[in-house]
């Protein structure tokens, strides 16, 4: 026994064990000193050492006796398997393994009875054999795929519970409709891009290279030297390529510029939005698609955000070699655009580059490097972005002044929260600037459909194989979205056209162009004067310009920043109410939040809307019991009334369901396991708010003695459902437009 534990490998092992256990330990904080823990490792670390040295003794001669074929057929299985999942399939262990372990137990099975069929002759148990590895295949993999489908849609179904009169029942015509325009389309490039002959040979005009060597100083290493092997050109001569959609005619046109997200750069996305540029194209704006995949993801590495700079930046680039065609004269595509009136749209990362590019335009000198001159100022009215990403560029963009619409699926796998809403809170509008900020939430839309060629699924195989795609609408219903509203937002903001302006304050307005989904849409205008917003401070009973604000006999009451799926910030704060009572509450004993306006706020007389923003919240907060009387929970959100009161005691009273389609909460279910969506993604739903809005007619309808001008009051009373939980964020009005 003394050689046993004197053994000089044994020992070694050991003590690299004890030591690995004893830091562990040290580090392991559970409350008591650093050193108990510590000692408690070690120890632990000495018995299991020799708990398995002896075990492992003691098996060995029974490991013996296995057949050597059989272990290293075993072992080396196994250390292939955990090569492939750490490096190719990277799904979590116990899913990975639990699969292989059941596939090879099929395989096992057909193979000794094809073995029993053929070299023991024994066809009867040989052919169970083989129909049982079948049937558990079969089973296995229409179980697998029995997986798929939203567990959550009997709660994400609107119901029709308000009379709209719609856009097209108003004589609007639907705007993602072909134009009277005829198109043409061609596009532009180096003339002698290696891999994209549309960009070289196949080129109508040949277009400079330009020198991202300051914007991107991270081309480099492995990057630089692969990058430059496939596509033949370096960061210092980065070509300007892009698809043009033209609509044949004298012009100026307006343009709208359109630019991809990272996906893999032997993969080309600029194709992926021809469906936008034709529709645009036929209705007198002039679509343009840019190429920027050559510093897309690739497998010799990302850039990991900090090309983000320059996705934006090319983008002004563009804009810069379009400024010098419209003013050369010798140039077929002279006076063809107006560079006054230019919108971006970007999807993906490219949504996050047509903010940056927004904030450059304005900008004299790189910020990340003075040494790179700027000299834009081009006339960008509006950006739209797609499922963007808002983090990439380690600076924040906070914009001023310009038109602002995104668009999220609850379904993207990708960009799993709504990030297009941070910019939107962000973004600032001066008291003169008539434009607005809007943005759209679709329930089972998801990240790639928006662009054509990249598919169905938004990660490749062998994640693609995870992702529980069948909730999803199709791609042509997904797309569909994007040019009823990317048309529209290019006719309000680059054609002044205001008949779609109201689509983008209540989705409802569109529901018969749209397809028959669950949307959430936001809004504000210069027209929108909100009174309480709780941002700002920490008092839950004060509000800005004097207004104060109280709560009764709520169960919950608090303010609080927003969080997006994973935890992160929305970069808003909302307020949250809960309540809980029997059918027959007292009157006295009915929740109430009451917002006290000071004489000095004035304006009211001329306010045509009661507009706020609200969501379904989860009613777990109230920590129900089981008692006698069964409480009913409201399926798809939660009513109440607003109230409002004059200084000389006249009210009126509306309820908010009589104006608006409540929300209810849009759950999602990304992968097949629901553990997994909480290990990848996170919570099962993130708050989506929604615009709502109540006409102070519908409050004189009530009392036509009602003072507008002389409010002192509105009352928010939680009397039509006996229990809920609301958010609820920028309460105001709208003043009519002048």
């Amino acid at each position: 026994m003394k050689n046993f534990f004197l053994k000089p490998v044994f020992l070694a092992v050991a003590i690299l064990v004890v030591t690995l256990f004893g830091v562990a330990g040290y580090h392991y904080a559970i409350g008591y000193p650093a050193w108990v823990t510590m000692v408690a490792g070690i120890v632990l670390g000495i018995i299991l050492i020799i708990l398995l040295k002896l075990l492992l003794t003691w098996l060995m001669p029974l490991i013996k006796r296995i057949p050597i074929p059989l272990v290293t057929s075993i072992l080396g299985g196994f250390f292939a398997l955990y090569i492939m999942r750490m490096y190719a399939f990277r799904w979590p262990s116990i899913l990975f393994y639990s699969l292989a372990l059941f596939g090879f137990i099929c395989l096992v099975l057909l193979a000794l009875g094809i073995w029993q069929i053929i070299r023991k002759k024994n066809t009867g148990t040989g052919s169970i054999l083989v129909v049982l590895g079948v049937v558990l295949m079969v089973f296995g993999f229409y179980g697998f795929n029995a997986l798929d489908g939203d567990p959550y849609m009997d709660t994400s179904i609107v119901e029709e519970v308000t009379d709209v009169t719609t856009l097209s029942e108003m004589g609007v015509d639907d705007p993602s409709t072909k134009g009277n325009f005829e198109v043409e389309v061609f596009t532009y490039g180096s003339g002698t891009d290696e891999k994209r002959e549309e960009y070289a040979d196949g080129a109508k005009i040949k277009t400079p290279t330009v020198d991202a060597s300051r914007m991107l100083p991270d081309w480099k290493g492995k990057k630089k030297k692969w990058r430059e092997k496939y596509w033949g050109f370096g960061v210092d001569s980065f070509p300007l390529n892009a698809r043009v959609y033209m609509p044949k005619g004298s012009g100026p046109f307006p343009m709208v510029m359109m630019v991809h997200g990272n996906h893999s750069m032997l993969d080309y996305s600029d194709g992926g939005y021809a469906y936008l540029g034709e529709m645009l194209a036929s209705r007198g704006i002039i679509g343009v698609s840019v190429d920027e995949n050559f510093i897309n993801g690739h497998w010799s590495g990302d850039f990991m955000g900090k090309e983000m700079p320059t996705r934006g930046w090319l983008l002004l680039k563009h804009l810069e070699q379009w400024n010098k065609w419209n003013q050369d004269g010798n140039s077929e595509l002279a006076g063809k655009v107006d560079m006054d009136n230019i919108v971006l749209v970007g999807h993906s990362r490219g949504g996050e580059a047509v903010s940056i590019a927004a904030a450059f335009n304005k900008l004299d000198r790189f910020p990340d490097n003075g040494n790179e001159k700027f000299d834009f100022g081009f006339g960008i009215k509006g950006i739209i972005t797609i499922a963007p990403t808002d983090y990439r560029y380690n600076r924040e963009i906070s914009l001023e002044d310009i038109n602002y619409l995104s668009i999220q699926g609850a379904y993207d796998s990708d960009e799993t929260s709504f990030w297009g809403m941070r910019p939107y809170h962000r973004l600032q509008f001066s008291e003169d600037f008539d434009g607005f900020k809007a943005g759209l939430y679709m329930n089972h839309a998801n990240h790639g459909q928006f662009n054509s060629t990249w598919g169905r699924s938004d990660f490749g195989a062998p994640m693609k194989w995870l992702l529980n795609l069948e909730p999803l609408v199709t791609g042509e219903e997904q797309r569909q979205v994007a040019k009823i509203y990317v048309s529209a937002f290019a006719e309000a903001v680059l054609k002044g056209n205001k008949v779609y302006q109201p689509m983008f304050k209540n989705v409802d307005l569109v529901g018969d162009w749209l397809p028959k989904e669950d949307y959430r849409s936001q809004y504000s205008d210069m027209y929108k004067n909100v009174l309480v917003n709780f941002e700002g401070d920490m008092d839950v009973t004060k509000a800005s310009n004097g207004i104060q604000l109280f709560a009764n006999n709520f169960k919950v009451w608090r303010e609080t920043e927003l969080e997006a799926r994973d935890g992160g910030s929305q970069q808003n704060n909302a307020l949250v109410l809960g309540w809980s009572h029997g059918k027959k509450v007292k009157q006295d004993s009915i929740p109430i939040y009451k917002i006290a306006l000071p004489d000095t706020l004035k304006n009211f007389g001329i306010a045509d809307t009661i507009a706020f923003s609200l969501a379904m919240g989860d009613v777990s907060e109230l920590e129900l019991k089981n008692g006698k009387e069964k409480i009913e929970k409201p399926r798809i959100g939660f009513n109440f009334s607003i109230a409002l009161k004059d200084s000389i005691g006249n009210t009126a009273s509306v309820e908010i369901a009589e104006t608006n389609q409540l929300p209810g909460t849009i759950k999602t279910k990304f992968t097949k396991f629901k553990f997994l969506d909480k290990d990848m993604i996170g919570k099962n739903s993130e708050i989506q708010l929604k615009s709502c809005y109540i006409p102070m007619s519908s409050f004189l309808t009530q009392n036509d003695s009602l003072r507008l001008d002389k409010l002192k009051n509105i009352t928010l009373v939680f009397d039509k459902d006996t229990l809920g939980v609301v958010i609820l964020d920028d309460i105001g009005f709208y003043r009519k437009e002048e």
